[in-house]
C-alpha cells in the first residue's frame, strides 16, 4: 500500500511519466515552491560499456578506499546533494523536489549509492554518493556529491557496474560537465535520447514478461528461477547480484568491479 503524499509533493505517477517522456523537474531555489519541467536540447548519457576507469580511479576501486552501499542512506545522500553549492550558494533541489524523491524512494523508484569512510573516532562517515530514478532498463541520475577525493567517481563506477549486472541499457546524466565527460559521458541530441529511452522501455511497453526475464537471467548468469520476471533487475538487485558475482569469483568486490570495467571500457 502506497504512503499518502502531501499536496506540495509532485505526484509520483506524474513524475515517473515525465521521466518516461524524457523530461525532469527542477526549481530555482531551495525554498521555491514552484517547479519547471526541463527538456534539454542536448542530453548527457554515460554509455554503460564506455565508462572510463583511469588508473588512479581503478586503484581507488581495487583498494576499496571507500565502503560502498546501495540504499543505505538515501535521505542523507539527498540532503547532501541539495546543500547550497559553494560557487553559487544555491541549489535546484527544492524542499518540494526533495520531499518528492523521498517518497519515490519509499515506493522503490528512487535509489542511492553511498561511499563511506571510517573517521579517527571509529565512526563511519558518509563522504560521497549519488541518487536517481530507476525504471525498466533506465536509470536517470539526478545528483551526486563528494567530500573526499574520488568518492563520487567511485560511487559512479559502482553504479555503472551494478546497472550492467542488472541488464540496464540507459544511464541518463541530464547535462554534460567536464567531470562526467572525463568518466565517459557523451552528449547526444534530445531526439536521439528519446529514441534510446523508448528502446530501453520496449519490454515494458510490449508487456514481454517471462521471455524477457529469461533473457536477462541468462545475461546476468542467474538460474532460471532467479531470472527477473520483467527482464531486468532494479538497481538494488543489480547491486546485490554484483556482490554475489564477486563472492562467486573468490575476488574482492573492488577487484571484481575494476576488472569488469577495465575489460569493457
Amino acid at each position: 500500500m502506497h504512503s499518502p503524499f502531501s499536496p506540495s509533493v509532485i505526484d509520483p505517477d506524474m513524475l515517473l511519466l515525465g521521466y518516461r517522456s524524457g523530461i525532469f523537474p527542477m526549481a530555482d531555489a531551495r525554498d521555491d515552491p514552484e517547479i519547471f519541467w526541463v527538456e534539454p536540447r542536448r542530453r548527457a548519457i554515460l554509455p554503460l560499456d564506455g565508462f572510463h576507469l583511469s588508473r588512479s580511479l581503478a586503484k581507488a576501486v581495487r583498494r576499496e578506499k571507500f565502503a560502498v552501499t546501495c540504499n543505505a542512506a538515501f535521505a542523507a545522500v539527498l540532503d547532501r546533494c541539495a546543500a547550497p553549492r559553494r560557487d553559487s550558494g544555491d541549489t535546484w533541489i527544492s524542499e518540494r523536489i526533495a520531499a518528492t524523491y523521498r517518497l519515490m524512494h519509499e515506493r522503490g523508484l528512487a535509489h542511492s549509492i553511498e561511499c563511506w569512510q571510517t573517521g579517527e573516532d571509529g565512526e563511519r562517515e558518509l563522504v560521497g554518493g549519488l541518487y536517481g530514478v530507476g525504471f525498466d532498463r533506465v536509470f536517470c541520475g539526478e545528483s551526486m556529491f563528494s567530500r573526499a577525493t574520488d568518492a563520487s567517481k567511485v560511487a559512479l563506477a559502482w553504479l555503472v557496474a551494478a546497472l550492467r549486472r542488472a541488464g540496464g541499457e540507459l544511464l541518463d546524466c541530464q547535462f554534460i560537465t567536464d567531470h562526467l565527460a572525463s568518466l565517459g559521458a557523451v552528449e547526444i541530441s534530445q531526439a536521439e535520447y528519446r529514441l534510446r529511452l523508448a528502446e530501453a522501455q520496449r519490454y515494458s511497453a510490449a508487456g514481454d514478461g517471462a521471455g524477457a526475464g529469461a533473457a536477462a537471467g541468462d545475461a546476468l548468469g542467474l538460474g532460471a528461477g532467479d531470472a527477473p520476471a520483467a527482464g531486468w533487475l532494479t538497481l538494488p538487485e543489480g547491486f546485490a547480484a554484483l556482490l554475489a558475482g564477486a563472492a562467486a569469483s573468490s575476488s574482492s568486490p573492488g577487484n571484481f568491479i575494476a576488472q569488469s570495467l577495465t575489460h569493457t571500457s
